[in-house]
């Protein structure tokens, strides 16, 4: 299997509002939940398009630092948390020249198609690391994306409303009334070797076990874990289907 197409820019949206809540909390407390900006624009970060692969390509566990321990200097080594996000990405063209903006009203002719996402993450880099610019290492060991481009028109009848937008109002700009949120059912496998997004979620920050159909508990994933991200959109009768997006996590590096 090949990329579907060429990747010659990746940006990631934090636009889940439940999501931002719970790894806000976790990060920063409840007070600090969502910070100021989140209800006012769309959060993201150039990601490295260089290490968007395949469905099905190895994902090795990065080494990094971090600081289990507060009161301690950082340390050197393997991740620890590592993590998954479930994620749709949308691949868009034409293309627009250096500095030329695209109106929101013209957004949609810009987006060809969606696949699933895996935004793989190494928690314990990340939480050291991403005051005050954001994710770097904790991030760019690898993003795999299904192989499978479902067009956008394939999915326009699962349209639904879109969040509310008027608390507080969003600048003019922003504003977008026509429905663009799709009703997609999402679902996560984890293959050991023998509705949330991320272990970091259903772990709570890995103070809470997740059991697995074989009795093994995880908190966040183990070398040699596989997981297994599918998608569809179901009609009366019929179904879009985005086929899966798998990855294998191999052990880090010694250095």
């Amino acid at each position: 299997m090949h990329l579907p197409a060429e990747i010659g820019d990746y940006t990631d949206f934090y636009s889940s509002r439940e999501h931002a809540t719970n790894v806000g909390t976790m990060f920063r407390g409840p007070e600090n939940a969502l910070m100021p900006n989140w209800l006012h624009l769309p959060v993201g970060y150039h990601g490295r398009a260089s290490s968007v692969v395949i469905s099905g390509t190895p994902i090795r566990r990065p080494n990094g630092q971090t600081r289990p321990d507060d009161k301690k200097p950082p340390v050197f080594g393997p991740c620890k948390l590592m993590d998954i996000e479930l994620e749709m990405a949308f691949f868009v063209g034409p293309g627009n020249k250096m500095g030329e903006p695209i109106p929101i009203s013209q957004a949609q002719d810009h987006i060809f198609g969606l696949v699933l996402m895996n935004d793989w993450s190494a928690r314990d880099i990340q939480k050291w690391e991403y005051v005050p610019l954001g994710p770097f290492l904790g991030k760019n060991m690898g993003t795999s994306i299904s192989p499978w481009v479902v067009p956008l028109d394939a999915i326009l009848p699962f349209a639904l409303p879109n969040p509310d937008q008027s608390e507080p109002e969003v600048l003019p700009y922003l504003k977008h009334t026509d429905p663009f949120s799709f009703d997609i059912d999402l679902e996560i496998h984890l293959k050991t070797p023998d509705s949330y997004g991320s272990l970091l979620e259903l772990t709570w920050k890995g103070t809470k076990q997740l059991t697995l159909p074989n009795g093994e508990t995880r908190k966040f994933l183990k070398d040699h874990d596989t997981v297994i991200l599918k998608g569809a959109c179901h009609g009366d009768g019929y179904k879009i289907g985005f086929g899966s997006c798998t990855g294998q996590i191999l052990p880090a590096h010694s250095l």
